[in-house]
């Protein structure tokens, strides 16, 4: 019996090895949830470049778009689990819970995480003509005029969104939202003066704030940004512990087998080093995470922990989705 048993051992041994060592044979495919263009889908189409390279295999993109990421989250919940069907979700995994009252996966316990990608910064931002100068004068500002001005975002659920709940929390203030179908035309809002300040990712900002079409107040970070580093943090404003960041992870569907999740973490892992994606991501001022967050552990915790910290701030505001 025992010598059955070892023998059982032994081909399963091997043949998880043989399945690492095969995988893969054929292209994957990313789900991402929302349209191409968009940030994620940039940052996306940057991480599939690199993990081609590694994995010798083309990655390709499929843009399954709705729902707010939902839909697309939901496909690859509900795919075969073999490794060739991935998903690049950012921080409305953690939020999805809270904001939708029937959700069609469970974040935790539908999806096997494969590692962190990176972590956007987000900058708050004003129309030109706006009268606060800094954050201090747009504090004092905004709670004296809150029936007068608008915040714009850039749909419910939105980093956009969730950076403004933030930030009336913070100032203990409740303002006018007004939600519009993406960053593009919530931006344009913007600069058109039918919404006076947003705060959005670095991703979609940081060429309005070079080109100085915009106030900046500043950004969502611990530390300052290499890429902007005269621009000022909120915490270090006045804001104090005011950090938000628009984390992107890499998962796979439920089940899919150990050694072919242990394969694409060391793709990840080496495609977070690839000195192309380095260089494409500090151009929209973010870096790929450190090595030790670019694995399944680093993205369960996180994934809890931003579950936790946004649920409370999402059910106060009261807002949901269908």
């Amino acid at each position: 019996m025992l010598t059955r048993m070892l023998a059982v051992a032994l081909t399963l041994g091997l043949a998880s090895s043989a399945l690492a060592q095969e995988f893969p044979t054929r292209p994957i495919t990313i789900v991402v949830p929302f349209a191409a263009g968009g940030p994620t889908d940039t940052l996306t189409r940057n991480l599939a470049q690199a993990m081609t390279a590694q994995l010798k295999q083309q990655v390709i993109i499929d843009n399954t778009v709705g729902a707010g990421g939902t839909i697309g989250t939901s496909k690859v919940a509900k795919s075969r689990p073999d490794g060739y069907t991935l998903l690049v979700y950012h921080i409305g995994m953690a939020t999805a819970p809270a904001l939708y009252r029937k959700l069609p996966f469970d974040p935790v316990n539908d999806l096997d995480p494969i590692g962190l990608i990176s972590d956007v910064p987000m900058t708050l931002i004003a129309n030109e003509k706006f009268p606060p100068n800094n954050l201090k004068e747009l504090i004092v500002y905004v709670k004296a005029n809150k029936d007068k001005i608008s915040y714009g975002n850039a749909g419910l659920g939105a980093a956009s969104h969730l950076c403004g709940l933030l930030f009336m929390s913070a100032i203990e203030t409740d303002l006018n939202t007004v939600p519009y179908k993406g960053t593009a035309p919530a931006l344009t809002a913007l600069l058109g003066n039918e919404v006076q300040f947003v705060c959005d990712q670095t991703t979609n900002t940081i060429g309005h704030i070079q080109a100085k079409k915009v106030k900046v107040y500043g950004v969502t970070t611990r530390a300052r940004l290499k890429a902007m580093a005269d621009i000022p943090t909120l915490s270090e404003s006045g804001l104090k512990n005011f950090e938000v960041a628009v984390w992107h992870g890499l998962w796979a569907p439920k089940g899919t087998p150990k050694p072919v999740v242990d394969r694409l973490v060391a793709a990840l892992q080496a495609a977070l080093r690839d000195p192309a994606l380095v260089d494409n991501l500090a151009k929209l001022a973010t870096d790929p995470v450190a090595q030790n967050r670019a694995t399944p552990d680093a993205l369960r915790a996180h994934l809890k922990a931003e579950i936790n910290k946004w649920g409370p701030i999402i059910k106060k505001a009261g807002v949901y989705a269908d």
